[in-house]
């Protein structure tokens, strides 16, 4: 038998957005392939995680998908629901309310914003008492004075590519010191399971260096970009049929849900989305090709592919919970599909 790190990870319940908690235990295997069900279940102490008062705080972690941990020997990280000491579904578990009678023809690609700060509440390379020139030289930047935190980002791609975590790209963004990796997943769960799983990651690898890995979507007030998680999506019937009225049609059909979905977007999320800075504002909904100061915009990609391919909605903050994302807007396109073609999705 041999010894094999299992280091199990959940959401809290802290509001209004819920953090990370991680920890490992030691279990013996012959092998193991990354097959969850081979797992056992694990407890913990819910009344330090805001899911559970003190006289009664056991709460339950379901292992749900299994990671490589790159980091360590014979070792995984074991991404978890957390259940109720009966087994129910807890309140703050909202991976178990996805539908999966869509989850697999679903494919997402998160574009995950954050900022890296020092422990004084300063993106890395801000002056101290200051600010540095205005943007402009950062977005993609290379170089001393426009790039800082390189070899953090780098560090974090590298892990997650060895982990078969779905981050697909690494760039700079318009601050200094903000960051942004894309992460993509076939099925819904899965790439809200991989997104959470790059932040998890991403936090590690922060700690490590000293720095604080920044989810707010408006850290720093005045002319600065905000940070946001632009959420593509596409599914089946938009992959292959697709077409400019039938996407129009599509988009038109998230207008009368817009209060639903700015309200799992995202904590102050109406410091971001105020029509400067790339946004939409908050109050409005709008769509159009090409077009990033809307809400939902239709790429390129897909205008030049015979209007066949994805959309992109650029509402969610930064902080979002991925699993109420993609719930809420397979909830929505289930609703604007049938009104547009007359057919269940």
């Amino acid at each position: 038998m041999i010894k094999h790190r299992m280091d199990y990870i959940w959401l809290d319940g802290n509001k209004p957005t819920a953090n990370l908690r991680t920890k490992a235990q030691i279990l013996e295997f012959e092998s193991f392939g990354g097959n969850v069900s081979e797992l056992p279940l694990w407890g913990f102490d819910g009344s330090s995680t805001n899911q559970a008062e003190g006289h009664d705080s056991d709460c339950v972690l379901q292992p749900v998908r299994a990671y490589n941990n790159p980091l360590h020997k014979n070792a995984w990280f074991v991404l978890c629901e957390v259940l109720n000491r009966d087994g129910s579904v807890h309140p703050t578990n909202h991976r178990n309310k996805i539908s999966d009678k869509h989850d697999e023809q679903f494919w997402f690609g998160f574009e995950q914003e954050y900022v890296l700060m020092t422990s004084s509440g300063r993106p890395l390379g801000f002056p101290e008492g200051g600010y540095p020139e205005p943007q402009g030289p950062y977005y993609c930047s290379v170089g001393t004075h426009n790039a800082v935190g390189r070899e953090i980002i780098d560090e974090h791609f590298a892990l997650c590519v060895e982990a078969d975590i779905g981050v697909s790209g690494i760039n700079g963004e318009v601050m200094l010191g903000q960051w942004e990796f894309q992460c993509f997943g076939k099925g819904a769960k899965k790439a809200a399971d991989d997104l959470i799983m790059a932040r998890f990651m991403l936090h590690l690898v922060a700690e490590k260096h000293g720095v604080i890995a920044n989810l707010d979507p408006k850290p720093i007030k005045g002319d600065w970009n905000g940070s946001g998680m632009h959420s593509n999506f596409s599914f089946d019937y938009i992959r292959d049929v697709g077409g400019e009225d039938y996407i129009s049609k599509l988009c038109e059909g998230f207008r009368p849900f817009h209060k639903e979905h700015i309200a799992v977007y995202g904590v102050d999320n109406d410091q971001r989305l105020t029509g400067a800075h790339e946004t939409a504002s908050i109050d409005d909904f709008s769509f159009g090709a090409n077009n990033r100061a809307c809400s939902i915009r239709i790429p390129l990609y897909t205008t030049n592919n015979n209007w066949k391919g994805y959309i992109e909605d650029r509402r969610p903050a930064s902080d979002a919970d991925p699993y109420q994302i993609v719930r809420r807007i397979i909830q929505t396109v289930e609703i604007a599909h049938n009104k547009a073609t007359g057919k269940d999705l």
